[in-house]
């Protein structure tokens, strides 16, 4: 075994609470432990948010570590009442599975399945066929309604109402890690601080019926300064695949975080030595933005390569060093009859989804945040025509200082 990966995890960030902190730390300093952290397939692509939890999984199996990553064929059809106001939208089981098997290859980037390293498992196998009576006398009779009530994922859904279908969720996500310790020898989950109420009905579900010890640990999530959930854009989420979020995309959201994000996302989403990350963090002013460079450039590295990160980053700079335009800027097509027939500026930022309405376009141009080829726009019924492009034949679109999109004719 390397270094223990308890201090290496603690000190890069991640580890926000734990079961039993002292036996854990002793535990995965002597021997391998095989862990799992879940993941519902809710979309056909992990996020930005997953990302945090995808390293934590690498880190661990560095140092020797065998992962398990659980996809929620089964609990998906429920939805984890964690964090949401809302209850979860129904999905089909063919939606589900489909979303599975695009995680699967999406984790295959980053996780080792060779030679038993590490095991990708669907609860599906286990949830879908459950017989209920059987289920409750097993499980349900070790669960405290009184005790649930008090967990915040349930605690903040009392006001505007909790399902009883969604109730069933901690029993499940328990049972799955129950099962896990049957099937794999699994001793500890692993999963995002808003998990900790389930995480430790899993815990205490398996040290009343094995009589063995189980473990659990939380980490931090990745929020701004207002506390709101980072990962999370005009257009939406930002995705791990390049089709739904271009590699350009995925580099300039982290260029642009907060300058008091970038210590803290350096340490938690790459794989830079703690002293360099430190020495970055401490960098003032203008200087902050070389940090933010080298986190841009160092996460889309991860996600999707080198050869991918350096355009990104070559793109980003001749933006904003040179304003010209690059291939791997977003781009949006539109017929060249279009052109000629003319689209307005709101028209323009709506289907570039620099705008997510007309509404939000109008109040961009009214207070001067849109510029089209160097000149600003302030009239909103303003209309660009196909001799409008510049002599590279674009109209390259500025949001505020740091959005771009480029149109081109098809």
């Amino acid at each position: 075994m390397s270094a223990n990966v308890y201090d290496i995890l603690l000190e890069r960030g991640f580890i926000e609470q734990t079961t039993h902190e002292a036996e854990i730390r002793e535990l995965l300093g002597k021997e391998k432990v095989t862990f799992y952290i879940g993941f519902d397939a809710t979309a056909d692509s992990l996020t930005a948010g997953h990302f945090l939890t995808i390293m934590a999984m690498m880190h661990m199996q560095k140092a020797g570590h065998k992962p398990i990553a659980l996809l929620g064929g089964g609990t998906t059809m429920i939805g984890d009442p964690s964090g949401k106001s809302d209850m979860r939208s129904m999905m089909t089981k063919e939606i589900i599975q489909h979303n599975a098997d695009c995680f699967y290859k999406q984790f295959s980037r980053f996780i080792d399945f060779d030679n038993d390293n590490a095991i990708i498992a669907n609860n599906a196998d286990w949830l879908l066929d459950l017989n209920y009576v059987e289920f409750l006398r097993e499980v349900g009779i070790h669960f405290s309604v009184n005790k649930m009530l008090t967990a915040d994922c349930y605690k903040n859904r009392m006001e505007k109402g909790l399902t009883f279908f969604e109730f069933n969720y901690m029993l499940m996500q328990s049972y799955d890690f129950w099962k896990l310790n049957q099937l794999y020898g699994c001793t500890m989950q692993l999963g995002g601080n808003d998990q900790w109420s389930n995480i430790i009905g899993g815990v205490e579900l398996i040290r009343k019926k094995e009589q063995k010890p189980a473990f659990g640990l939380t980490f931090k999530l990745l929020t701004t300064s207002e506390g709101i959930k980072m990962g999370k854009t005009m257009k939406g989420a930002v995705w791990l695949d390049p089709e739904k979020t271009s590699p350009y995309e995925f580099y300039q959201y982290w260029r642009n975080i907060e300058d008091v994000k970038v210590e803290e996302c350096l340490g938690l989403l790459t794989f830079l030595p703690m002293d360099e990350v430190r020495r970055l963090g401490a960098l003032e002013g203008a200087e902050i933005n070389q940090a933010k460079e080298v986190l841009a450039y160092e996460i889309t590295k991860i996600v999707h390569g080198e050869e991918e990160a350096a355009k990104a980053q070559e793109a980003a700079r001749t933006l904003f060093a040179k304003g010209g335009h690059s291939d791997d800027i977003p781009t949006t097509f539109y017929e060249k009859v279009d052109l000629e027939e003319g689209k307005d500026i709101l028209t323009l930022l709506v289907d570039t989804k620099l705008a997510p309405s007309r509404s939000e376009a109008r109040r961009l141009v009214q207070q001067g945040g849109v510029s089209v080829n160097e000149e600003k726009i302030t009239d909103i019924t303003k209309v660009f025509y196909l001799n409008n492009m510049n002599s590279d034949g674009v109209l390259l679109i500025k949001k505020g200082k740091k959005g771009y999109h480029q149109i081109k004719s098809s």
